[in-house]
């Protein structure tokens, strides 16, 4: 990708409308649009790290045997009078519609109700059981807040997982597979070290939920966490019995605030009796399946990271999700453009994601969209350079920079 044909421009000025960091940083390096508030479009280059993380997330679920499918955003009024959760008392946030023959129909903010009808078509025995579906797909919610960027969006993109098992026993295993591979890709996505499960309230289903909490001053959550063991509990269930309950001793947990980046439930039979949905079981005796709902926001996660990785240069993306690896910088007339060019022609050959800044502006402005931009590595080319035969490559977390042959340069990059 040639920074000469991309449609989109970095800016120095933050949006003055926006307050949060995610936001501004987004908006300044050109990946996203504010629409309106909690409504963004991404833009060529932000559109690629959401598709990065969307790829690990999509990985980690094929893994766990989940079965990707993708299910219609409008959603029908009787489903949902079935399970209860029609009105607005009792969902405040849903946006609803109307067709042109009157009548109504909401916006998809999550799809029990959806998954359990196509279930009843294909589960009807133990051997069907347990399965796992999920999408990734997105999402419509009212927020009353929408002041967070993209971490609270009232359009965000999402991947929701529901799984049905023959039993508590069946289900109980399932769940911590997957809460593990929740763990498995925060750490793929950069932000493992700083996101703790967190010990939330269960509903009518479960003693407990588990949340994933990254630990930032513009997280909206308060938690309790423990360090050692790296277990945090939610303010919403802190008491004295929950604290002894999880073998933790109060005066050594750490009041923090976290960006909740995921959470995990137990359903119990919510959304499979109203929907009369049951299998045999190994005895022949006729049981309604256990759900189990399992959500990451994935435009949310991407908000995160920006937030919390981010420096005062710019973004500061992981090398597995960034838009590119390498922001090529060509310095020169037309003799360090052609050696440049041919860089670019071999790095894109080795499958080396590069944008190559060819435009014809200053060093420092290329330099600064670099690091806005948070590419990873940054390689300038100059007649300096190709004199001598080394190029400056430098990594977007460190201040060193290194001055290098090419063999030695795509040594460091396929690495």
């Amino acid at each position: 990708m040639k920074i000469s044909k991309l449609f989109t421009k970095t800016t120095k000025n933050a949006p003055a409308d926006e307050t949060s960091k995610n936001a501004k940083l987004l908006i300044q390096a050109g990946f996203i649009h504010k629409e309106m508030a909690g409504v963004y479009s991404f833009l060529p280059l932000g559109l690629r790290v959401l598709k990065n993380i969307e790829n690990i997330i999509r990985e980690e679920m094929n893994a766990v045997g989940g079965q990707e499918v993708e299910m219609t955003a409008l959603q029908i009024r009787e489903r949902y009078e079935a399970s209860g959760r029609w009105s607005d008392e009792v969902v405040d946030n849903w946006f609803k519609t109307k067709l042109a023959n009157g009548s109504e129909i909401g916006l998809g903010f999550s799809h029990e109700e959806n998954l359990t009808p196509i279930m009843l078509d294909h589960v009807k025995s133990y051997r069907d059981l347990p399965v796992a579906a999920y999408q990734i797909q997105t999402k419509f919610r009212n927020e009353l807040r929408s002041k967070s960027g993209i971490m609270r969006g009232r359009e965000f993109l999402m991947k929701d997982m529901y799984t049905y098992s023959i039993d508590e026993k069946q289900h109980d295993e399932y769940y911590e597979r997957i809460k593990q591979a929740y763990i498995k890709i925060y750490h793929k996505l950069g932000i493992g070290d700083s996101t703790f499960t967190t010990f939330a309230s269960g509903g009518s289903f479960a003693q407990f939920s588990h949340e994933f909490q990254t630990l930032s001053d513009a997280g909206e959550d308060t938690i309790y966490l423990d360090r050692k063991t790296g277990i945090a509990v939610n303010k919403e269930v802190y008491t004295d019995d929950v604290v002894k309950q999880l073998g933790l001793t109060k005066s050594e947990l750490e009041e923090v605030k976290g960006i909740e980046v995921g959470n995990i439930f137990s359903l119990g039979t919510k959304f499979t009796k109203p929907f009369n949905l049951t299998v045999d079981d190994e005895t022949g005796k006729t049981v309604t399946p256990i759900m189990g709902c399992y959500g990451i926001g994935v435009s949310r996660v991407m908000g995160t990271i920006a937030e919390i990785l981010s420096d005062d240069k710019g973004l500061v993306w992981p090398e597995n999700i960034a838009p590119a690896k390498v922001y090529l910088i060509a310095l020169g007339g037309s003799d360090v453009i052609a050696e440049t060019d041919k860089i670019y022609d071999m790095l894109s050959k080795k499958g080396i994601s590069v944008i190559y800044d060819d435009r014809e502006t200053s060093a420092g402005e290329k330099f600064g969209d670099a690091d806005l931009m948070g590419i990873p590595y940054r390689l300038v080319v100059s007649s300096k350079n190709i004199e001598s035969g080394k190029y400056e490559l430098k990594k977007r977390t460190e201040s060193d920079l290194k001055m290098l042959d090419i063999d030695d340069i795509l040594e460091v990059l396929v690495a």
